[in-house]
């Protein structure tokens, strides 16, 4: 045991895990400070029910529309038999590459009142504003609807794998004590379907907490919206982490409400018979209902989006790819390719070091450094700077007492605070994907590599890097999408002068050029499609085998 405690690996681990827990640990050492002019009881005072009213019901709506969107999705494409299910079984997983910002500039522009459609109303019908009602796209409903077009599929992905991994035995037992379809979905398949469900609501929710540009872009007040207000607007770093610290408070309490709710229930199948089961044929009204089902989301969520944006960038925007846009790319490419290797290289020492380890202390660290996923990327930002920022000022006063100059802030505003930020956020994405490649690696390749000599980096470098190679080129894939579509962190630590894409196209839409913020936003999702289409394949396969 003390030798374990010992092992480098477990000592490196633990490093990287006090590292990656220090953002958090910084905002939450900020709750019993006052902040500086008493922002935070003016804020108390006057903004603060509305960011926790507005925070509730966007978490409460996208929630349940997520939920209804892609357990509904993933029953029919997962149990049923239709035209085009095929197609849809990997298409609902597309909108995931669409940043919910891009989608919110392209739905405002086709549904405001200058838009194509409310023109083409007044124009057709000779009415006037006062004639008819049109939803107001920028508004809290607004912003819900714009998460749940995107956000679904991550329930979708998750609920679908636990059909049909229930599909055989579990089914074919309820339909002998004489269970419908539809009793059986709501007795049988959904109850145990409900951990995967729950576990992609939790990234639902998780995702709506980070939204800064969404929520920023409509003009709705939310706790993210207020840090940026805080830390840009007043000047105040302390209330904006006391800020944070509420939001990180709503991640705990959703995470903590989940697993309370679950209690002791086990949702193990126990018949031993997992192949899935061959899907219910539709025909007629029934296949139409279930066509429009699975179509609705994938036009809301990506094809209309995509076709609206293809048409800016091809019409309007940057179509000649000019030196601004490739400086623009450049920095998005620099700071997602250091994220994404840096993460990969950690997580591959740390999923090692677990595998040469194991023990609860391994298990901690792992988890520890899981935790940044869960954490708003403008979380992570205020917890990086604020200690990051009194770093630099110690360094610069300890440089200017030995050599008498001050060479000003060193680290702060940098490109690799910038990637430390990604790394927090991101570096569980990459552990996970390396962690489920080493756990198909069985253990008797260790015994083998260590009965012809080599030692433990040896038998990493030779056996394992092989062997993972895939895993390696997933989670680095993985990590560099989502770095490209961070907008939260990039925002507010990026270096002066040092925009990308992400930070480019929320910046042009915000000042109403949505054409020319259309290359930007073009390039991202073309950006997210790359992983995408490797897993729809992966889905597409997985349903025939």
């Amino acid at each position: 045991m003390n030798s374990a405690r010992l092992h480098p690996f477990l000592l490196f681990s633990l490093l990287i895990a006090l590292l990656v827990a220090m953002p958090v640990v910084s905002v939450l050492g900020h709750l019993g400070q006052s902040g500086e002019s008493a922002t935070w009881t003016h804020l108390a005072q006057t903004v603060l029910p509305e960011y926790l009213s507005n925070t509730l019901y966007l978490c409460l709506v996208v929630g349940c529309g997520a939920i209804l969107v892609g357990v509904a999705t993933a029953w029919l494409t997962a149990m049923h038999d239709f035209p085009g299910r095929r197609f849809f079984e990997w298409a609902l997983v597309l909108p995931l590459a669409m940043p919910a910002y891009v989608l919110a500039y392209l739905y405002t522009d086709l549904l405001q009142f200058v838009g194509p459609i409310q023109t083409w109303l007044r124009e057709t019908w000779d009415w006037s504003r006062e004639d008819y009602w049109f939803p107001e796209v920028r508004s809290p409903g607004g912003a819900a609807a714009m998460f749940i077009c995107v956000l679904y599929p991550y329930i979708y992905l998750l609920a679908r794998t636990a059909f049909l991994e229930r599909a055989s035995g579990m089914l074919e037992a309820s339909r002998s004590l004489g269970l419908g379809p539809w009793r059986s979905f709501f007795s049988v398949s959904l109850p145990l379907a409900r951990p995967a469900v729950a576990a992609g609501a939790a990234l639902v929710l998780m995702e709506v907490l980070a939204d800064y540009g969404t929520v920023a872009y409509f003009a709705v007040p939310t706790f993210t919206t207020g840090i940026y207000r805080a830390w840009f607007s007043l000047g105040d770093r302390i209330a904006a982490a006391q800020l944070a610290a509420a939001l990180l408070g709503f991640v705990v309490l959703f995470l903590s409400l989940e697993r309370l709710a679950r209690g002791r229930a086990r949702f193990h199948d126990t018949t031993g018979r997992n192949r899935p089961a061959p899907g219910r044929r539709l025909r007629g009204g029934a296949a139409l209902a279930a066509w429009l089902s699975c179509f609705l989301p994938f036009l809301g969520g990506f094809l209309l989006p995509a076709a609206l944006l293809l048409r800016m960038a091809f019409t309007e925007g940057d179509v000649e790819f000019d030196p601004r846009f490739i400086g623009l790319a450049g920095n998005s490419f620099v700071v997602a390719g250091a994220a994404s290797l840096a993460a990969v290289m950690l997580a591959l020492f740390l999923g090692y070091g677990a595998r040469l380890t194991r023990g609860r202390l391994t298990a901690f660290i792992n988890r520890l450094v899981g935790l940044g996923y869960a954490v708003p990327g403008s979380v992570i930002a205020v917890g990086v700077l604020i200690p990051v920022t009194r770093l630099d000022n110690w360094l610069a006063g300890q440089w200017e007492a030995w050599f008498g100059v001050n060479p000003g802030l060193l680290l702060t505003g940098g490109v690799a605070a910038l990637v430390y930020a990604y790394l927090v956020r991101f570096m569980a994405i990459a552990l996970q994907t390396v962690e489920t490649g080493l756990s198909r690696i069985t253990p008797n390749m260790d015994a083998a590599a260590r009965s012809l000599g080599l030692g433990q980096l040896a038998t990493l470098g030779r056996v394992h890097l092989p062997m993972l190679r895939g895993s390696l080129l997933t989670a680095a894939l993985l990590v560099f999408v989502d770095t490209m579509k961070e907008l939260p962190a990039t925002l507010v630590m990026r270096p002066f002068n040092f925009d990308t894409l992400a930070t480019q196209t929320y910046i042009l839409a915000s000042d109403e050029r949505l054409t020319e913020a259309s290359t930007a936003a073009l390039a991202i999702v073309a950006v997210g499609l790359l992983p995408l289409i490797i897993l729809a394949r992966q889905i597409a396969i997985g349903r025939r085998v």
